[in-house]
């Protein structure tokens, strides 16, 4: 169960017959987005074995830290020199119809599967909005890989060679047309590859691990699957001229959102992903709930389990409110989808107190109302600047 976010709201899980076409000749499927990275080659999950004593969120606030260090260098730059976003990547996609053709097949990838997502892109400027769009569509292909239809053919090796073909894109070799775009994308902006394989990593755990013992080992799995995208995203979507805050913090808001995204979608899955064996909920608090696996797996909504929900819920929120604060400190053409994510998701969490904490055969989703309620709302939000936020 993961999810792609580039602080961008899920959608359904649905099927992609052709996504992986052009290279894995595999089909795929995908579901939403938020952020970070490990700083070292090692993988992340290997770090936080071989360091117990460090807390997860220890580990990735040293990610939020590189990548920050990225954006500001580039910052520096920038007034001295203005950033050329017109110039291509070197390799055998120079070509500018066929650049050009790639990010429009990523825009329509994206306007199929995350239309609320693409329709708030709309205000972003051209460059940053195809941007976007790649960065969109190798998180989905990526998610697809042990998620999708071919799941059940997916194999430690091959996530292997997707992460040495990701070496190769960031190296200015792109396989096929969407990696083309994203191989475009990270020439131009000071994305950092680590969260692109820290993502993987988030792959390799769906594949082997369908329990975590303790909310720091789930922490680190919405790291993974969900938070990583922030920081692919951020440095895209850029922070405002205007804002005087730190740039960690902005990554630290991007980091929440996508935690906060992804817990919404484990508390809304409970019954899907009991389903498949899965229980993506912390094993010391169930069993200091009186909850075991076994009552997870009966589906019986019981005192006992409202009563855990009410506090998955809580800490889901708090994390929903740590993101706002860093939200309006993004650029202002970029701001409206991530507000509307935001707002869209947080209603989730409200529809499965209104099921009556019943996750396991009711899915908790935001009607077609509601959503359409939300994007006046969003787009308001997102024209005020962070002096007007902070004034609120």
């Amino acid at each position: 169960m993961s999810c792609v976010l580039l602080w961008v709201s899920c959608g359904p899980k649905e099927n992609v017959n052709s996504l992986l076409g052009l290279s894995w000749r595999a089909q795929r499927r995908f579901r939403l987005w938020s952020r970070i990275s490990f700083a070292s080659g090692v993988s992340a999950f290997s770090s936080a074995i071989a360091e117990p004593s460090r807390s997860s969120e220890e580990r990735v606030y040293e990610v939020v830290l590189k990548q920050a260090a990225l954006v500001r260098e580039q910052r520096k730059e920038t007034d001295e020199r203005a950033l050329n976003l017109d110039k291509p990547v070197e390799g055998d996609f120079t070509n500018g119809d066929v650049l050009n053709a790639a990010y429009d097949r990523c825009g329509e990838v994206c306007a199929e599967y995350a239309k609320t997502f693409y329709l708030g892109t709309q205000l972003m400027t051209p460059e940053r909005r195809r941007a976007i769009w790649a960065i969109y569509v190798w998180c989905r292909r990526t998610d697809e890989l042990v998620d999708g239809p071919n799941a059940s053919h997916m194999t430690p090796k091959a996530l292997d060679r997707w992460e040495k073909r990701l070496t190769h894109v960031f190296e200015g070799r792109p396989y096929d047309m969407y990696d083309a775009a994203l191989s475009d994308t990270v020439s131009k902006y000071p994305v950092d590859i680590q969260p692109f394989k820290d993502m993987i990593e988030g792959m390799r755990l769906d594949m082997g691990k369908s329990r975590y013992n303790n909310f720091d080992e789930l922490y680190l799995y919405c790291y993974y699957v969900a938070g990583t995208v922030g920081l692919m995203s951020v440095p895209v979507m850029g922070i405002a001229p205007e804002s005087q805050a730190s740039t960690e913090s902005v990554y630290n808001a991007a980091l929440a959102l996508g935690i906060a995204n992804q817990l919404t979608n484990i508390l809304r899955d409970v019954g899907e992903d009991t389903r498949r064996g899965r229980i993506y909920l912390p094993q010391d608090e169930l069993a200091q709930a009186g909850l075991s696996d076994d009552d997870i797996f009966r589906g019986q909504v019981t005192d006992k389990w409202r009563n855990f929900m009410k506090g998955q819920i809580k800490r889901a929120r708090m994390f929903f409110d740590e993101a706002e604060k860093g939200v309006s400190e993004l650029s202002s053409a970029s701001r409206w989808p991530v507000w509307a994510s935001l707002l869209l998701y947080r209603q989730i969490l409200d529809s499965i107190e209104a099921n009556d904490y019943n996750n396991f055969t009711k899915r908790a989703y935001v009607g077609k109302v509601k959503k359409l309620l939300s994007l006046p709302a969003a787009y308001g939000r997102a024209l005020l600047s962070p002096q007007n936020m902070v004034k609120r």
